[in-house]
């Protein structure tokens, strides 16, 4: 008889020691999937055509791949906090939070974070630009008799503005 309690104390060892290790997999999967194209897509940061290829599948999988690997997720915390010491609730805890962020992270649009529009642009005469080197780009619109021009190396920070150019309500961006 306690060769068959043995093994079952073998394999319930085994059996956590195996939930431990996909807990963790789950985990990382689930953080890696969201950071890793908020790494990737940066202002100001070289990007590769592949390597923003490879960024916008994982934001565009994320939301529906965090959200069934947080369920799998919370099943093995459970799981692995019956029967747990105290240390190892504490690892739980430490361990799913942040994995519930990148969750919560897979359905925000952090792009808005960090390219804030041009909220109230303001405009000078090309005379009195100073600001604009003669070497500089510019993105330039031309409507009716009105034209307009944004430093790309404004643009390149806000990304977008809100502008009306003559008469007509448009967003540039770059």
């Amino acid at each position: 008889m306690p060769n068959v309690l043995t093994r079952f104390s073998n394999w319930t060892t085994t059996h956590r020691k195996l939930s431990w290790l996909i807990f963790l997999v789950l985990g990382l999967a689930i953080v890696t999937i969201v950071l890793t194209p908020v790494f990737f897509i940066m202002p100001f940061k070289a990007q590769t055509p592949r390597i923003l290829q490879v960024s916008l599948t994982m934001r565009s999988w994320s939301p529906w791949f965090t959200l069934a690997a947080a369920v799998f997720l919370l099943a093995f915390a459970v799981a692995l906090w019956r029967g747990g010491r105290w240390w190892s609730r504490i690892a739980l805890v430490v361990l799913v939070l942040p994995a519930l962020g990148a969750t919560w992270l897979a359905r925000q649009n952090h792009f808005e974070w960090m390219f804030n529009p041009l909220p109230n642009p303001a405009y000078a005469k090309v005379a009195d630009a100073s600001y604009v080197d003669s070497e500089d780009r510019v993105l330039a619109v031309t409507i009716g008799a009105e034209s307009v021009a944004y430093p790309i190396r404004i643009m390149a920070y806000h990304h977008v503005v809100d502008d009306t150019v003559g008469g007509t309500p448009i967003v540039a961006t770059y």
